[in-house]
């Protein structure tokens, strides 16, 4: 699933192409990835708007729209958003929008799980992912000592509570991995067990993988693209993600994968001890 890293590659690849652009037609070939309004009304709303931003939160994009109203984009695991002078023949094409210069936004997804909304900007908080969402980590709300305090409720695995989007926006499998090795931690440590220091060291390393991320332009190991349809480089930088049975970057130890909460995990037992 693109994370933080990915989705703002995004945003940053499409942001000039897409501002100003009136939306002239939408076309949606499969439905269900329209959760709030129906398809065809989503449709009908979004077609002759123009386009005014585009942000994003945690892993949502949201693009603004004149009339006070945001277009919301989750790609989930397979989601692809790329901008080309056609639409694009692609098996997986689910919707595609027809721009006022004649190129297209298209919207590819394999798995199906992708979703978008279109609400008026004063009801975005009905998509609950949003409303839930805790503060984003390359943000001046995320501080040392908020984070200490989220993760002193959790009686969870270090790594489980990384991935719960109400305590850290953005996070995903990816870089919660190479955080908790950049920070020495152990995925399975308890979250509430750990002390001042461990957690400045984790906020920190949260940090550091996040801005590697960034500036590799996310990382590809199937389906991520950029809004051109490039892929990411930071897959060649991963220190334990993606890893397992390769000996560890820093001791040379073989990196393990695991299960921790339900999710594949991969750390180096030396170094996380």
């Amino acid at each position: 699933m693109p994370e933080l890293p990915e989705v703002e590659t995004i945003r940053r690849s499409l942001e000039p192409k897409l501002l100003g652009r009136t939306i002239e037609k939408v076309y949606v070939f499969l439905e269900r990835i329209v959760k709030k309004p129906g398809a065809g009304e989503f449709s009908r709303l979004l077609a002759g708007r123009k386009i005014i931003s585009l942000d994003r939160r945690g892993k949502y994009l949201l693009v603004r729209l004149e009339g006070d109203y945001t277009w919301v984009v989750h790609l989930r695991m397979t989601g692809q958003l790329i901008y080309a002078p056609e639409k694009l023949k692609h098996r997986h094409l689910r919707l595609a929008f027809l721009l006022d210069n004649g190129h297209w936004l298209n919207f590819i997804d394999m798995r199906t799980f992708g979703s978008m909304y279109l609400l008026p900007d004063d009801r975005l908080g009905e998509i609950r992912g949003l409303a839930t969402m805790g503060p984003e980590p390359l943000s001046d709300r995320f501080s040392v000592e908020e984070f200490y305090r989220r993760l002193q409720k959790r009686k969870r695995a270090v790594k489980t509570v990384l991935l719960d989007q109400t305590v850290v926006a953005g996070l995903g499998n990816i870089y919660a991995d190479e955080a908790l090795f950049l920070a020495g931690i152990d995925p399975r440590r308890e979250a509430a067990s750990l002390s001042k220091t461990e957690v400045e060291r984790l906020y920190q390393a949260v940090v550091r993988a996040l801005r590697q991320g960034l500036r590799n332009r996310g990382t590809t190991f199937r389906d991520y693209l950029d809004g051109a349809g490039e892929k990411g480089k930071n897959q060649y930088y991963l220190n334990v993600y993606h890893r397992g049975g390769k000996p560890c970057r820093r001791c040379g130890t073989g990196i393990v994968k695991i299960r921790v909460g339900g999710r594949g995990t991969s750390f180096c037992p030396n170094c996380q001890k």
